[in-house]
């Protein structure tokens, strides 16, 4: 919707919403932040977000080995049924309740991921975003994004419910 026609739609009597075009405040960078330091920042949350996925992993391997463990009771009774008490007997005592790694279950593996290397990792950039650029996160992405977006473009609004007026 252009300019004069949100004027038209409101009666004509108030005047339109200003639509501001790029980032929004929390997306742009602080006055004197240079560009390595943005794309130092961008660097260091594309690494966090790679961990967040290995943490998501993580839980997966943790939930899997659960529905394999539960499966191996299932194993067990058939093999019992069969005949093959020597085989159900060996899964029962060697792999039912197993630990995955020498005194760890997947859940303690999980543990001691989030409260140690996640966490730091976590704070670290917390931090680092404070510290230096006031707590804003993506700057390097929302920049990013003015450098690739097409302005004026339905589709290609910098900031969500925005409706820019067209470049037509």
């Amino acid at each position: 919707m252009s300019v004069a026609e949100q004027h038209a739609a409101t009666g004509g009597g108030e005047e339109p919403a200003v639509v501001e075009s790029g980032p929004d405040s929390a997306h742009r960078r602080p006055d004197g932040l240079n560009d390595v330091t943005v794309e130092a920042l961008g660097k260091l949350s594309e690494a966090l977000e790679t961990v967040e996925r290995v943490r998501g992993h993580l839980y997966s391997a943790h939930q899997l080995i659960g529905q394999a463990d539960f499966a191996l009771d299932d194993a067990v009774s058939l093999f019992m049924q069969a005949g093959h008490a020597e085989t159900a007997e060996r899964i029962e005592r060697e792999l039912i309740g197993r630990n995955v790694i020498p005194g760890h279950w997947t859940f303690q593996i999980v543990e001691e991921f989030d409260d140690g290397y996640y966490a730091e990792f976590r704070g670290i950039e917390r931090d680092a975003r404070e510290r230096l650029a006031g707590g804003r996160r993506h700057l390097y992405e929302a920049e990013l994004k003015e450098r690739r977006r097409t302005h004026g473009r339905p589709g290609h609004e910098a900031r969500p419910g925005r409706i820019e007026e067209s470049a037509d």
